[in-house]
């Protein structure tokens, strides 16, 4: 359920849909997952949503910031050109491997090579892709991420002065629990390296919006795992997505072969997410319509010219056009990841409240 907070923004809009980012709710989550991971180190992967004002909020508590691109490298620094950045991400052009950054992951021995071939000095961490069985992940980082023992056994001899190599980089998947993060945490820090990068993926869900990843329980392991090593951690979307939403007007609502649908301004070219994590996008309704209406299981949709522009299928309510249905979890591969200009409908505003 929303707060007030949310509400009351939510029913002061009109016209275009809209993102509604809560900036003190934000900073209140993250300055806890801060004091929970103690002296691990905590970057920010700008890919989760690379909002000005949210990167404003995150500074205050992050120690540096990842990127995976030129284009995020520029906005980063541009905000924060005293902030740590590391680089990372496959496929990197010449160009970027000549940004300047704190890290560099370096994700093949082709690309230690081309980095060496640029004669800049730069510290690096090996992206490692070890095979290791990762049950109940949302998403599992393989194939073409990162090399395997092979093929970080080819870039160890290749380091020297101007390049040197400070530790490994992991980030083998999405949607974990903090037991079993600590347990692929235990098996890669099997090594001689003093400085790992454990990267993301604790778990985030949509279904169940209360229930937050156990950050005390993985700062706590993380701590037993690490003495005496310089530990680093990643994560994005479990860091912001709680604090975004997505409001919207219901425009119409009908029933089509025995199945209620209600439209909604604007869709899934404004939030990608339920459509590309497969899930229902969890809403509060606030009742603020009184056209027609239908209940029963409800199937939510956009405006979109596509039977894939779906928010909710078969939520059990009641609902009217005019009503105002608030998205939640908005705050993480949302916006950013849309593909904005299908249909050419209006962009949504974006209010920060508490900036």
């Amino acid at each position: 359920m929303i707060g007030p907070r949310v509400q009351e923004a939510a029913l002061s809009l009109a016209g275009t849909p809209a993102y509604l980012y809560d900036l003190p709710a934000l900073d209140e989550h993250v300055a806890s997952v801060r004091r929970a991971l103690g002296a691990i180190e905590l970057y920010y992967a700008v890919k989760a949503n690379p909002d000005t004002e949210l990167l404003r909020v995150l500074a205050g508590h992050v120690d540096g910031f990842e990127v995976s691109s030129a284009g995020e490298h520029a906005h980063v620094t541009a905000l924060f050109p005293d902030m740590p950045v590391a680089l990372g991400g496959p496929g990197k052009t010449d160009a970027e491997l000549r940004l300047p950054h704190h890290r560099l992951h370096v994700e093949s021995p082709n690309e230690l090579r081309r980095l060496l071939a640029t004669g800049l000095e730069a510290d690096v961490l090996l992206r490692l892709n070890p095979d290791l069985a990762v049950e109940d992940a949302a998403l599992t980082m393989s194939g073409p991420f990162g090399m395997d023992a092979d093929g970080v056994a080819e870039c160890l001899p290749l380091f020297g002065d101007r390049v040197r190599l400070r530790g490994l980089h992991t980030h083998l998947a999405s949607g974990l629990a903090a037991p079993a993060l600590l347990e692929l945490a235990g098996a890669l820090l099997d090594s001689a390296y003093e400085e790992v990068n454990l990267g993301g993926g604790m778990a985030v869900s949509y279904a169940s919006p209360q229930t937050r990843f156990d950050w005390a329980a993985y700062g706590a392991g993380l701590a037993g795992l690490g003495a005496g090593r310089r530990l680093r951690i990643e994560p994005g979307r479990a860091l912001t997505a709680y604090c975004g939403y997505y409001v919207t007007r219901v425009v119409d609502v009908k029933r089509v072969r025995g199945q209620a649908y209600a439209i909604l301004l604007g869709g899934t070219h404004h939030l990608r997410t339920p459509v590309t994590k497969g899930h229902d996008q969890p809403f509060t309704l606030l009742s603020t319509g009184k056209g027609a209406d239908v209940d029963g299981q409800v199937t939510f949709v956009g405006q979109l010219c596509t039977p894939k522009d779906v928010f909710a299928r078969n939520i059990e309510t009641s609902v009217r056009v005019g009503d105002t249905v608030v998205f939640e979890m908005a705050g993480a591969y949302a916006w950013n990841i849309s593909h904005h200009d299908f249909l050419m409908h209006p962009k949504p505003e974006f209010r920060h409240l508490g900036a």
